[in-house]
């Protein structure tokens, strides 16, 4: 009775450390309505579509794989209106934990000078967040027969639900200095789970934290080929902190007419838990990124310095409006 108390309580801290956060990602500037819901339209296109990938913790159980799509879009009949759509899945450990949401996020741009060198963003993001667990996959004290574990055996476990499904609020403000494509700086602050929804699924009302998320980052010119980008982030999140920070470097092989095509590469540390390295790829209206991990966090015995991958692709469309041309016609006589 006395082990099966002690699992009891270990799922329940287990549960309540996953409920308090949020999932993070390390290629962050790469999944930008994520990130601050400001970002929506803040790109140079008419529309932009991101596919994220994260596989983590595979050398130490059940791999922790969260998917995320975003899409967003500027209006043309509403001025400085943009439109963002983002949506993830998350599956972690043993009892797949799993994590959906589909979040919608509408933003507005304020043209601080008319040369449009510099602009404030504001964004509020809102949308549905269901939470399952399968309980049923966890080892349980009465299904031990003695001898040997026994998945035949009931557990005798009476769960008030395995699911369960919230709204949660969101917003943000982002400001940019734009003086040219090679030299900008932006930084923002985004405010999330406002409402704080209750997450618990045992009958105890366990609210999902507000989360706290700054960012900066610059795109500065070298030389006529590189360029340096460096970023941070911090996110806030209960007891919980994350600050991360680096650069990536840019080399830029071809930029003519419709010809682009540049290289990217970068090293990052993630206080208390990690550092990661990242490479990119740019060609012409596609990007494609990956990133890789490197824990030295406490569960170094059991992750042996291996932490997760992630992988991250976007394509933007760029639909240029026809100019309208208009010939004066000459009279004939001249």
């Amino acid at each position: 009775m006395r082990r099966k108390i002690l699992l009891l309580l270990l799922i329940l801290g287990y549960q309540l450390k996953l409920v308090a956060q949020d999932i993070h990602w390390s290629q962050f500037n790469d999944n930008p309505i994520f990130q601050n819901p400001a970002n929506s339209g803040r790109f140079s296109g008419t529309y932009r579509f991101y596919a994220n990938y994260r596989d983590q913790w595979r050398s130490v159980t059940v791999p922790f794989q969260t998917l995320s799509i975003s899409a967003d879009t500027k209006f043309e009949k509403v001025k400085n209106l943009s439109l963002g759509i983002l949506f993830f899945h998350d599956a972690a450990g043993d009892g797949r934990f799993r994590t959906i949401e589909l979040q919608v996020s509408p933003s507005y741009n304020l043209k601080l000078t008319s040369d449009s060198l510099h602009n404030l963003r504001f964004g509020v993001q809102f949308g549905m967040n269901h939470r399952q667990m399968i309980f049923n996959n966890y080892y349980w004290d009465n299904q031990f027969d003695g001898v040997q574990y026994n998945p035949s055996l009931a557990s005798n476990e009476n769960y008030q639900t395995q699911k369960k499904t919230n709204v949660s609020v969101g917003v943000g403000a982002v400001y940019e200095w734009a003086v040219s494509k090679r030299k900008r700086i932006a930084a923002g602050i985004g405010f999330f789970n406002i409402n704080a929804p209750n997450q618990g699924f045992l009958g105890t009302v366990i609210k999902r934290d507000r989360r706290l998320n700054f960012f900066a980052q610059g795109q500065f010119r070298l030389n006529d080929e590189w360029d340096i980008l460096p970023t941070v982030q911090l996110n806030f999140q209960g007891t919980y902190n994350e600050i991360i920070f680096g650069s990536n470097v840019r080399y830029i092989l071809k930029e003519r007419l419709d010809q682009y095509m540049a290289l990217y590469f970068g090293g990052f540390f993630r206080n208390k838990d990690s550092g990661y390295i990242s490479a990119g790829l740019d060609y012409k209206d596609w990007f494609a990124g990956i990133s890789y991990d490197l824990n030295f966090s406490k569960l170094v015995p059991a992750s042996r310095v291996r932490g997760g991958i992630e992988l991250s692709l976007r394509y933007i469309v760029n639909r240029v409006k026809p100019k309208n041309i208009f010939h004066r016609v000459c009279p004939d006589y001249i």
